[in-house]
């Protein structure tokens, strides 16, 4: 059961399964009584002890509805890290509310509190607050802007004539050989743009920084340090394990489905 549960399938599914092998009906209700065998596991696991110090940490959430009171979309939060031999490995998630920088600078500090006292570089999206957030937390860390969730945000906010225009633009300076090159290309495409969509080239201009800081590293880490396409992967795979169900009945039934991912 525990399997079935693991590859996808809903409570629903398994409890129809197992009456057409077994001849006895299982509800849905037992299927998750029998499932709650991974509660201690759990409990464990969100409390197990951490490495001191991680090159990365990549920081991502993605939306479920969760059935409390009522059916509400709910945020898990995803922290993946990798250590200094490069293991990647999830640090710890965490289920519930709407997202925001407050909650993240909480679970960083839980991170930081079972052992995880140095970080190098922190990568994650624009989120309003987040870089300041994981600064409080790990203040001599570097920090990296997702390019891609910044580029995809932009490109949302252009007439769809000017979009694929522009996304060649974009792409002269995020994959310029090097920062003195990106730059130099970003002072083009300011003086392109800057006119029909300055609020889109002077968020650009403001976060700068924070977008090219790979670019100090060596080229061949480039490509996996740029963007959020690591924890990427995992949130695809916790998506596909929701997707044949509605929603989640508890916040019980979130962390299992997450976990046994």
């Amino acid at each position: 059961i525990i399997r079935m549960y693991q590859s996808g399938m809903s409570t629903r599914e398994i409890g129809k399964f197992m009456e057409r092998i077994l001849g006895n009906a299982y509800s849905p209700a037992t299927i998750s009584r029998i499932t709650d065998v991974v509660k201690e596991d759990i409990e464990k696991w969100h409390t197990r002890p951490l490495h001191k110090r991680y090159s990365v940490l990549y920081l991502d959430g993605l939306y479920v509805k969760l059935r409390r009171e009522t059916v509400e979309k709910e945020v898990i939060y995803v922290v993946l890290g990798v250590n200094e031999e490069g293991y990647r490995e999830i640090l710890d998630f965490f289920v519930g509310g709407q997202e925001s920088a407050y909650v993240w600078q909480e679970i960083l500090q839980y991170l930081y509190q079972r052992g995880v006292k140095e970080v190098l570089l922190g990568i994650f999206d624009g989120l309003p607050g987040l870089e300041e957030a994981f600064r409080a937390v790990y203040p001599k860390a570097d920090v990296q802007r997702c390019v891609v969730h910044k580029v995809r945000s932009t490109l949302n906010r252009v007439r769809k004539k000017d979009q694929f225009e522009m996304a060649e633009d974009l792409k002269l300076i995020y994959r310029s050989p090097n920062k003195e090159i990106a730059l130099e290309m970003f002072q083009q495409f300011q003086s392109k743009w800057s006119r029909e969509y300055p609020r889109e080239v002077q968020s650009w201009a403001n976060e700068l920084d924070v977008l090219l800081t790979f670019m100090d590293d060596p080229s061949s880490i480039r490509s996996v340090i740029y963007t959020t396409n690591a924890i990427e992967r995992t949130i695809k795979e916790i998506r596909k394990r929701l997707k044949p169900m509605n929603s989640l009945s508890s916040l019980e039934a979130a962390e299992k489905v997450v976990y046994l991912t």
